[in-house]
């Protein structure tokens, strides 16, 4: 008898920022039993470390400096039960809360343009996934990091809903941040991610569009799970 189970593909996701990605890629990631990988985490891990470090002054990005730095950063993740998702760590310090904050989304974009930083990262992602059965989010898998994957979905929303999902999201940890703040801070990063030189957010054209600002985490997971077994079998 023939082996009829479904081979393991790579699932990149890419799209605009507060979308919801990492959330969306998760849940494929442990209905399938697939690894997730947040690349968007591994920038902003980046970012943390330039901030705390002093290459990163007055929210002005000295891109010498952060490259400077890459060679002293080791960056892993760990799965945490108690999630039920991988936090992510830099030099064995656990970093996940640390690199959500308004500070770090300000100058992630900046970093994320810097064409050593993203050499580095991309090596590093592809390496991640070189046995597939993964699902990468990010901005670039699509077009950059995975040009191959078998599924290739690019998520976009309003950018009020996106900000309104971001504001709930630090409101509920307790940080003091405006709604205002925070979209005039996603509509900056569609603009700096669309323009930068080194791999802008573009939608791949193999790619499927996933317009989530009206829809519920469960109706996205029905749309996904009929995609992926069409791109599976």
């Amino acid at each position: 008898m023939s082996d009829t189970k479904p081979h393991k593909i790579i699932i990149a996701i890419d799209g605009f920022s507060s979308c919801g990605k990492s959330t969306f890629a998760k849940a494929i990631a442990s209905r399938l039993g697939y690894i997730f990988i947040d690349t968007g985490a591994m920038y902003r891990a980046v970012t943390l470390y330039a901030l705390e470090h002093g290459a990163i002054r007055s929210g002005i990005v000295h891109e010498e400096e952060v490259v400077a730095l890459l060679n002293e950063m080791a960056i892993t993740f760990r799965f945490n039960p108690e999630r039920g998702a991988s936090d992510i760590y830099v030099n064995g310090d656990r970093v996940e809360g640390k690199i959500r904050t308004i500070e770090v989304s300000n100058c992630v974009s900046a970093v994320s343009a810097i064409a050593e930083v993203r050499h580095k990262l991309v090596a590093m992602q592809q390496e991640m996934g070189r046995k597939r059965g993964v699902v990468m989010d990010g901005r670039d898998i699509g077009t950059v990091v995975f040009p191959d994957a078998e599924l290739k979905i690019f998520m976009t929303a309003d950018p009020r809903v996106r900000a309104q999902r971001r504001y709930d999201e630090l409101t509920a940890k307790g940080d003091n941040v405006s709604l205002e703040e925070i979209e005039q801070n996603v509509r900056d990063r569609d603009y700096q991610d669309m323009h930068r030189a080194i791999s802008p957010l573009r939608q791949a054209d193999d790619a499927i569009v996933l317009d989530n600002s009206a829809m519920t985490v469960e109706e996205q997971m029905e749309w996904v799970m009929e995609r992926i077994e069409q791109a599976r079998n």
